[in-house]
């Protein structure tokens, strides 16, 4: 089967999403551990260049996050990740509804054939 742009960046967007949602679930489970750094995963300006260059398939980068520290060198911010899984839900909900879009639409031009 073919694979449009479209559906290799939408796959790519859950994927890199659903590593960012492990992520998150990571720092907020140590929040309170001495010397965790929180993790960031990052893939939008990757899949914005993929896309661009007619490809769509991009895999996220996860590095530990600059932010400053607490005086036990941890630094999760539970605001921050709160916000960020939010967020994150809302982006994962909104991809899976556009893939659905483009399997309900490939289902339609295959029963019209």
């Amino acid at each position: 089967m073919l694979e449009s742009v479209v559906t290799a960046a939408l796959t790519s967007a859950l994927n890199s999403l659903s590593d960012r949602q492990n992520a998150i679930a990571d720092n907020i489970a140590n929040v309170n551990t001495p010397g965790y750094r929180a993790k960031r995963v990052m893939f939008e300006d990757a899949l914005a260049a993929s896309v661009k260059a007619g490809d769509g398939h991009v895999a996220a980068t996860t590095a530990l996050s600059l932010e400053p520290t607490q005086t036990n060198g941890n630094n999760v911010n539970l605001d921050t990740e709160t916000l960020s899984n939010v967020e994150t839900t809302l982006r994962y909900q909104f991809a899976a509804q556009a893939v659905n879009g483009e399997f309900t639409s490939m289902r339609t031009a295959l029963k019209t054939q």
